[in-house]
């Protein structure tokens, strides 16, 4: 009998005892629980106190199996360690919170694999929505996959192909487009490309703006997309040097590989921007301080996840008045270009 009564008095209070302990019925516990709709002021209040006296918490697990929210969204992104989608898990989080429901958070490392595991484990743990930044976003069996959810689902930085799935992003061929143009116009007429990762959505975009800007001013392209990291930078700028007519300007097509290039750079003693020019894609925390300070194309990154999440509440709570996913909606943001010191443009550092 003792280890029955330890139990009892152990255990969470349950929606009867609230509703006894208020001296009420169980519907009226239920409608302050879901916002206090229909019930007095005064019964309202009390119902609340004794909620939070006995530290009553609603079973999530009950409501679900009722047709209720969950309360939760995932996001899907490659790396927690890159600070593009650190950022934008951080502003996806805080829009979160203003809707009363928990962000989970998962990362892929752009595997294919896992990216469809990751949709199914959130699938099954019935979140009310799905962000994704997918590494393979050309995949039609993740693009089916997506499209059978019975959830909102919106793709973050990288469209998803063959799909009405929306998304929010940036543009990237404009952006990179306007960089290489800006290195023109500081007089370099050798301008480098360096990049990894090819097969990404965003760095497809990129090579394009980089080769239309090329060509428009007449100029040879000169890419190399092996770069992903120090000594692949490294034997890429070694190489480009040991040219005949070596480069005047670099283009970096990430922030890691614009790290990767400065610090071959310094290490090989060419001096930026006397040398050779420097210009990056994506800002990163030391872009600044660094001397020379690095140019660089700045991306709206918390406006990116914060404008997602908005998105996905906005289809979450409208989605009784619309089929999900039917409807293509694209989002595209402004990127700005950092002017600093390794362009060769005089600004203050």
């Amino acid at each position: 009998m003792r280890s029955k009564s330890i139990m009892k008095k152990n255990s969470p209070p349950t929606l009867s005892q609230v509703a006894r302990a208020a001296g009420v019925g169980t519907t009226t516990v239920s409608r302050v629980i879901n916002g206090g709709d229909c019930v007095n002021p005064k019964t309202l209040a009390k119902v609340r106190r004794v909620i939070e006296s006995m530290g009553y918490l609603p079973n999530q697990a009950a409501r679900v199996l009722k047709g209720d929210r969950t309360k939760t969204i995932g996001l899907i992104i490659p790396s927690i360690a890159d600070p593009f989608f650190s950022s934008c898990a951080e502003a996806a989080h805080a829009v979160a919170r203003t809707h009363d429901s928990l962000l989970i958070v998962t990362a892929t490392q752009n595997d294919l694999k896992n990216e469809i595991e990751n949709v199914n484990m959130l699938a099954r743990h019935r979140v009310d929505g799905l962000m994704i930044a997918a590494g393979n976003s050309r995949s039609k069996s993740l693009s089916q996959l997506l499209m059978r959810l019975s959830m909102p689902v919106v793709a973050i930085d990288r469209p998803i192909s063959n799909s009405n799935i929306p998304a929010v992003i940036t543009d990237n061929f404009v952006a990179a487009k306007l960089a290489v143009q800006h290195l023109i116009e500081h007089g370099r007429t050798r301008i480098a490309c360096l990049t990894g990762e090819e097969e990404l959505f965003t760095i497809r975009e990129r090579i394009r703006g980089y080769r239309a800007a090329i060509k428009s001013a007449g100029l040879p392209p000169l890419l190399d997309t092996s770069v992903s990291e120090f000594d692949s930078a490294m034997r890429s700028i070694q190489r480009l040097f040991a040219s005949d007519c070596p480069p005047d300007a670099i283009f970096t097509l990430k922030n890691s590989t614009t790290i990767y290039t400065f610090e071959v750079l310094q290490e090989l003693g060419i001096a930026v921007p006397e040398s050779i020019a420097l210009v990056g894609f994506d800002d990163f925390e030391l872009a600044s301080t660094l001397r020379p300070s690095i140019t660089v194309l700045q991306q709206p990154v918390q406006d990116i996840g914060r404008t997602a999440t908005e998105l996905l509440f906005e289809r979450l709570l409208g989605s009784a008045e619309r089929p999900l996913n039917t409807v293509r909606q694209l989002k595209s943001l402004d990127t700005h270009l950092i002017l600093r010191r390794s362009c060769g443009c005089r600004v203050a550092d």
